[in-house]
């Protein structure tokens, strides 16, 4: 839920002029542009230092909202780079080979640190888990620690995107009985 608040800031700041679409999982974030955006001319050199830096501020900014019992210990940072999928198909492509990554390692994740929370050294976690494959992770997690990991959420499986929807709100009536409308997020 924490890159969530992170990326909703994007959607926030880029999501007046652009067609933006963030997708995170884990600290992975991929931020995907309309084919049609003109911002700063395209040049990918400078999306990507604006996206890391903007991205880096508001993860900082909003950690106390989300840890308000745990101090940031380290300053964060993020690399970031460009891509350009030729069509559609390409990046329907890459997005769904992000949330298969992100499956196999929620699911490894998940299965590793509830061995190390039940008493497992890190070692004999990693042991224990080398070669496994998905079926044999959900009878871990089932018969060991009741967790039917198809019922988890979502987000942690597949990954998750944020989307700005504008709705118009009647916000008042002017004197001739007009109403006056607003575009909220």
């Amino acid at each position: 839920m924490f890159y969530l608040g992170a990326i909703d800031n994007y959607i926030f700041l880029f999501g007046e002029t652009e067609r933006l679409l963030p997708w995170g999982l884990y600290g992975f974030v991929s931020f995907v542009l309309s084919e049609k955006s003109e911002f700063y001319q395209r040049r990918s050199s400078k999306n990507v230092s604006l996206f890391v830096s903007y991205f880096t501020s508001a993860y900082v900014t909003k950690w106390k909202e989300f840890f308000p019992n745990y101090d940031l210990k380290e300053l964060p940072y993020f690399d970031g780079r460009a891509v350009c999928y030729p069509k559609a198909k390409v990046l329907r492509d890459y997005l769904a080979w992000r949330q298969v990554d992100c499956h196999i390692n929620n699911q490894y994740n998940t299965c590793f640190w509830m061995l190390v929370k039940s008493g497992k050294t890190k070692r004999e976690a990693q042991l224990l888990l080398k070669g496994t494959q998905t079926k044999e992770k959900n009878e871990i997690l089932l018969q060991q620690f009741g967790i039917n990991y198809d019922e988890l959420p979502e987000m942690f499986k597949k990954g998750s995107c944020v989307f700005r929807n504008k709705v118009e709100e009647i916000v008042k009536v002017d004197e001739s009985g007009n109403p006056v409308k607003s575009a909220g997020i």
